[in-house]
């Protein structure tokens, strides 16, 4: 089947379906907003010693002129892979001296400082790449959004399997009405694989002559140095990450969010292991429940609830479950409809239906050769505002998903209110806790067997307001010397 456009699938929305079909982009002309292949991009890299690493190989049609990272050591091999390209340990200098000459900045970092170094390559009027999760607030990713729109760039968030074909398909039985209406939705992920539920670390560690520490805590408050931290581990901290939650969320709902129209959750409530001060819990359960939505031409969209389970726990297996299939280790989706259930796997990949049909439905866009979803954003880079087909993950979309993710991952820290928590999803707030709630955290947890009998020593943290410490779960309070641009109206 022919490639549809993406713009014009969404502007005719399900009944599209049928059969609209358009030129694939190998093949448009510069009044599509096509340019040259030989028009090569400007990239800078920061944040290029893991996810990032991945992201600049798949980008290497264009020119890699700077990379960034906090640490040499861990980044050693890719600057030795682009040896024309300068190299700086701070993503401010890079910006002084290389901005001007760049076209697009690719942002792979610690999670807390996405927000601010995508945002002001943005303002600089930069095509951005960010990694998941698009941000660790969901201030941030509205900002991102908006700023987006305003100064008319390309984005993509890194959730690569938002350009598979198994996303594309799942997207497509769930708008054809194969499976019916979705009331319940059920999620989860083998995450965390690294270390989460720590005590802070006491150890007095010496800073590396190739990190810049200083650098890496960026917006967060200050902290002494510890290997603990990073690299890569930094997802199980909840100054630098968001868990499992938001480390795989972006990748596993987005089918749901998108072929559901999920838009803002009326109410949330978390749970999870014991809750420390600093670290992500070990594991974490989250409900979100989402009002109905206009139905679309195929697909009825009533009130749906939402759960995710991380760090082992695990939905119930489907009643209707097929013979010989089984969850993909890794995660999966479960959506219960009406007519059929489906299962779709970590990044949409491998759907099928419990009942074994197979439906034949027309194909949702493939924008670029092979689902590259790298190269999806460089396409878009490279067309006009006025003409630009987005991304599979533009901002438009991927800011309003992980907003409900990152919104989920603050439940998590308020689950000792013990209630649903009701969202203002416009103004990003909750609006149902108590004036007078406060809130406290485990510092350090010791059990110990003494002459046969177990003693127990737990530590709390001082009480908190509870709406105050609510406020900055959405929107944080940066560190002296760091600022995010002004929201956009």
């Amino acid at each position: 089947m022919s490639d549809i456009s993406r713009r014009d699938f969404l502007k005719a929305g399900g009944a599209a379906m049928a059969g609209l079909v358009v030129a694939p982009n190998t093949i448009l002309g510069k009044q599509y907003g096509h340019q040259a292949p030989s028009d090569k991009l400007n990239i800078l890299g920061v944040g290029i010693g893991g996810r990032g690493a991945a992201d600049l190989s798949a980008m290497e049609t264009e020119n890699i002129i700077g990379l960034c990272d906090v640490d040499w050591k861990y980044a050693k091999g890719i600057f030795d892979k682009y040896p024309k390209a300068k190299r700086y340990n701070d993503y401010r200098k890079m910006y002084d001296e290389m901005l001007k000459e760049a076209d697009a900045v690719v942002v792979a970092t610690a999670d807390h400082t996405h927000a601010i170094i995508a945002a002001d390559a943005i303002v600089a009027g930069k095509h951005v790449y960010v990694e998941k999760p698009m941000t660790l607030y969901a201030y941030e990713s509205r900002l991102l959004t908006k700023l987006a729109k305003k100064y008319k760039v390309a984005t993509q968030m890194g959730n690569q399997g938002a350009s598979s074909a198994g996303t594309r398909q799942a997207i497509n039985w769930l708008w054809n009405g194969e499976i019916g209406e979705v009331t319940r939705i059920d999620s989860f992920t083998n995450r965390p694989i690294w270390p989460q539920g720590m005590e802070v670390p006491k150890e007095k560690m010496a800073i590396p002559e190739t990190m810049n520490w200083d650098a890496f805590i960026g917006p967060a408050k200050y902290r002494d140095y510890n290997s603990a931290y990073t690299p890569w581990n930094f997802r199980g901290w909840w100054d630098f990450g968001s868990g499992a939650l938001g480390d795989m969320a972006n990748h596993i709902l987005q089918v749901a969010v998108k072929g559901l129209h999920l838009g803002y959750p009326s109410e949330v409530i978390g749970s999870s292991t014991m809750l420390m001060t600093d670290a992500c819990p070990t594991a974490q359960k989250i409900a979100y429940k989402f009002p109905a939505r206009p139905n679309l031409p195929k697909l009825a969209l009533p009130e749906v609830k939402l759960t995710w389970y991380d760090g082992g726990l695990l939905p119930d297996l489907p009643d209707n479950m097929p013979e010989g299939k089984n969850f993909d280790p890794n995660g999966v989706t479960v959506y219960y409809g009406t007519k059929d259930t489906m299962v779709v796997g970590t990044y949409g990949y491998n759907p099928f239906l419990c009942s074994g049909r197979n439906p034949k439905v027309p194909e949702l866009c493939r924008i670029v050769k092979d689902d590259n979803h790298q190269q999806d954003w460089i396409r878009a880079c490279k067309e006009s505002p006025e003409n630009r087909v987005p991304s599979a993950s533009d901002f438009s979309e991927a800011g309003p998903l992980n907003e409900m993710i990152v919104m989920g991952v603050a439940a998590v820290r308020l689950q000792s209110l013990n209630q649903w928590l009701k969202w203002d999803g416009e103004n990003m707030k909750f609006t149902n806790i108590p004036n007078d709630a406060k809130i406290k955290f485990v510092i350090e947890d010791k059990f110990n067997i003494k002459d046969g009998h177990p003693t127990f020593d737990r530590k709390y943290s001082e009480p908190v307001n509870a709406n105050e410490f609510a406020e900055l779960l959405i929107k944080p309070k940066y560190r002296d010397g760091w600022k995010l641009p002004e929201m956009p109206a």
